[in-house]
């Protein structure tokens, strides 16, 4: 049996978080690239507050993007990880923020997932999932 580290944090672990914040730069550039403004990465809106993280908060226009960055061994294994109750986390954190911004009050809302993987472009995917009514 491999101890762990003395943080606690197991360096597959710590590989992974490496791998996230690359693919959240890469998709951030890619977003610039494409004409976008990040407003906000990494966002988070509190504990306890059943919202979860949003990687990148990003406009174009009137419209705010809120995306969720997927980094996997291929762009398929990438979208399958997004996963119905994490949508629903990421729709709480955007009204949230949303909320704490009036300013954006007048601007479209689409939720949006970006897919990494080794040796290719991002793939941005528009419109990924919608607001439950």
């Amino acid at each position: 049996m491999t101890p762990k580290p003395a943080s606690g944090v197991s360096e597959r672990r710590r590989l992974a978080r490496r791998r996230g914040r690359w693919a959240e730069w890469l998709c951030r550039w890619w977003l610039r690239a494409k004409g976008y403004a990040i407003l906000a990465q990494g966002h988070v809106n509190g504990r306890g507050t059943g919202a979860g993280e949003i990687d990148i908060i990003a406009r174009r226009g009137g419209l705010i993007a809120f995306i969720e960055v997927k980094a996997r061994a291929t762009h398929a294994l990438a979208g399958a990880a997004l996963s119905a109750n994490q949508q629903r986390r990421l729709t709480r954190g955007a009204a949230a923020f949303l909320a704490r911004h009036p300013q954006y009050a007048n601007c479209s809302i689409r939720f949006d997932a970006m897919l990494v993987a080794p040796w290719h472009w991002p793939r941005h995917v528009t419109d990924a999932w919608r607001l439950e009514d």
